[in-house]
């Protein structure tokens, strides 16, 4: 009885240990036709991938634009066309992807005010702003600044410019952008001047650090409440971050309005544009890069990945030195890990190379003194020898 017992159990064990072989195999097999799916099989997304409803039924549509398409590139199953014409005329299909806009994805511009917007009412007081950071972070804080006027309805000055920061422009906001456009844009929204009244010059004024990703009750009622006392507000800093928290629609259509109408460059900055754009589409598709790798940059963020040992002392030593800049002491592997450096140029090279654009392809540096000059550029210019500079455009004709 024992030993039938014995010869049970072993059995069962046979068949356990069968049962759990081939379930191994299925799913090394499962795997195996999913790595390497058979050339007369359509290809699919990955079905982790889960595709959203407005692109669902761009696909049940027919669409060219199908959201497997967007999600399945087509140079992530082939290597780099480094050798395939530019202009994709007589080259493939992937080619001319590399250049084809990109889906709107059926988004649409939402600028326009409800119809309950009302112009500005009567003015509380002047409201000065000091901005800081580069040209991007300037005017994104403009842009805050208008929609803080308009909540505690106050009377713009046209902001001041950052002229603190480690590259020591002294351009005041007539110098960059078309000033009377500015005004004239934004009259339905905030009333904007170029300065204060002379009997408000030596006002006092509430100087105020505006705390940021705060909603409307923060600027209605404790800013708002400053003008029981004072005329004149001063912003210290720009940067309120006023994107993603819950403002009325008004208002961050307004915020909008400000950036991508009332902000135009002064003419003779837009005339320059231009004239570089002609002279860079003159070879053809163009990429317009920003490295992030100057002196500046990598001091501010401590990244030192392929430095010397000089060079990151010098950046650690501004950094030392620049009082507004609070963290001193930053572990640059750290940060490069957690993604807050920018890639160096051979890395971006290596990354466009992987994209496929061939090494004809014209990048134009849209950036400021690249860190290490030249001798840094080296690694991305073997791969791409048209590197293009504005010094470089503006003068070669």
């Amino acid at each position: 009885m024992q030993k039938l017992r014995r010869r049970a159990v072993v059995a069962l064990r046979r068949q356990l240990t069968a049962a759990i072989c081939a379930i191994a195999l299925l799913a090394l097999l499962s795997v195996h036709l999913r790595a390497f799916p058979f050339s007369g099989l359509p290809r699919i997304a990955d079905s982790r991938k889960l595709p959203a409803q407005r692109e669902l039924k761009s696909q049940r549509q027919g669409s060219e634009q199908s959201w497997t398409q967007e999600l399945m590139p087509p140079y992530f199953s082939k290597p780099p066309a480094s050798s395939r014409k530019l202009d994709g005329t007589n080259g493939s299909s992937h080619s001319v992807k590399l250049w084809k806009p990109p889906p709107n994805r059926d988004f649409v511009q939402c600028t326009e005010p409800s119809p309950n917007y009302t112009p500005p009412g009567g003015s509380q007081g002047y409201l000065l702003v000091s901005t800081n950071g580069g040209l991007n972070q300037m005017r994104a804080g403009i842009c805050d600044m208008v929609a803080v006027a308009r909540i505690i309805n106050a009377t713009l000055v046209i902001p001041e410019l950052d002229k603190r920061s480690f590259w020591q422009d002294t351009s005041n906001f007539s110098d960059v952008f078309d000033e009377d456009h500015f005004i004239n844009a934004l009259a339905n929204d905030v009333r904007v001047v170029r300065k204060l009244p002379e009997e408000l010059a030596t006002a006092a004024k509430a100087v105020k650090y505006f705390k940021s990703w705060s909603g409307m009750d923060y600027y209605q009622n404790e800013i708002a409440s400053v003008w029981d006392e004072h005329e004149v507000i001063r912003a210290a800093k720009s940067d309120s971050r006023l994107a993603n928290n819950h403002l009325p629609p008004d208002i961050q259509k307004l915020r909008c309005r400000a950036c991508y109408g009332a902000l135009r460059f002064a003419p003779k900055i837009e005339a320059m544009g231009k004239i570089l754009v002609d002279r860079m589409r003159a070879h053809g598709p163009y990429i317009a890069l920003h490295l992030r790798y100057e002196k500046d940059m990598l001091a501010f963020s401590g990244c030192t990945h392929d430095l010397s040992e000089s060079e990151a002392d010098e950046l650690k030593l501004i950094r030392e030195n620049t009082s507004h800049w609070k963290v001193k002491e930053i572990d640059p592997v750290e940060q490069r890990s957690k993604g807050y450096c920018p890639l160096t140029p051979k890395e971006v090279g290596i990354f466009l190379t992987a994209l496929g654009y061939p090494p004809n392809t014209p990048i134009y540096i849209a950036a400021g003194e690249i860190y290490g000059g030249d001798s840094r550029m080296a690694g991305l210019r073997a791969r791409y020898p048209m590197l293009k500079r504005k010094h470089m455009e503006c003068l070669s004709q």
